[in-house]
């Protein structure tokens, strides 16, 4: 019996998967082929009618990113330059209260895991970082990914009201005119929680992330992580410019009451 010789450096399993990739594309084709096909048409008729359901569901796909990306703009924009005098002011108080910046960027993970630097008025002592580690073991945050304290040592008594009112969180505006945020999407977290996420947590990934989301607004740090991942899944599956329209409508209460703010 002859034995196959290999041409030396030819990888025969790439070969075999880069085969089966095109047999399995070439199988698709057909399914579509014959699923929109209809008697007496020709095969070129029938590609075109594929192409041309493709290219529909492309547009449609990025009109919505076009449609939300302009909502981003036109609310964040005005909103961004009216309450500039306000910034200065607080920022004036932070730096009274405790030395240092009273703007903390911090690294969190967006779309796709693209790292950004997330911009926040500091709310905490300037050593708050250095003294988290102390206070791992007294975690109140449900799951254990996040770290969220109702009594947290670390926060200044401005702090504690910008909290409170989310007025911490403002500054995203301008991430958000920057593109690396949106006004609705899931939370942006830290690469330390990203790096323990599960195959399923990993789908908050998948979009933009936001100020605001449907978590937010149902109780914020009152909601097990779990359940957050849960309704930012809800989220992705069911986002369209009306759910964003709702969901910065319900904001509007759940900042005025604080419910779950701490």
């Amino acid at each position: 019996m002859s034995k196959r010789t290999e041409q030396p450096g030819t990888d025969t399993g790439a070969s075999r998967v880069t085969h089966a990739s095109a047999r399995t594309q070439t199988e698709l084709q057909q399914r579509l082929i014959e699923r929109y096909s209809r008697k007496a048409q020709p095969s070129w008729l029938v590609s075109l009618r594929i192409g041309m359901k493709s290219l529909l569901w492309i547009l449609v796909v990025r009109s919505a990113y076009v449609l939300k990306r302009t909502l981003d703009i036109v609310l964040a924009g005005p909103l961004f330059l009216l309450l500039l005098p306000f910034f200065l002011l607080l920022a004036l108080a932070i730096r009274i209260e405790s030395p240092g910046s009273p703007i903390f960027a911090q690294t969190r993970v967006g779309r796709w895991g693209e790292l950004f630097k997330m911009y926040k008025f500091r709310s905490m002592y300037i050593d708050a970082e250095a003294r988290k580690a102390e206070l791992l073991a007294t975690n109140e945050m449900a799951g254990g990914v996040t770290f969220k304290m109702r009594r947290d040592p670390r926060i200044t008594r401005i702090g504690r009201f910008i909290r409170k009112a989310s007025i911490d969180e403002l500054p995203q505006l301008w991430n958000v005119l920057k593109g690396e945020m949106s006004l609705v999407g899931p939370r942006p977290a830290v690469p330390a929680e990203v790096e323990t996420y599960s195959l399923a947590d990993r789908r908050r990934l998948e979009v933009t992330p936001g100020i605001t989301c449907i978590w937010q607004v149902s109780g914020r740090s009152d909601i097990p992580f779990d359940q957050q991942v849960e309704l930012d899944v809800q989220y992705i599956e069911s986002q369209s410019l009306w759910t964003d329209l709702k969901l910065l409508w319900q904001t509007i209460p759940a900042v005025v009451f604080g419910r779950g703010a701490y």
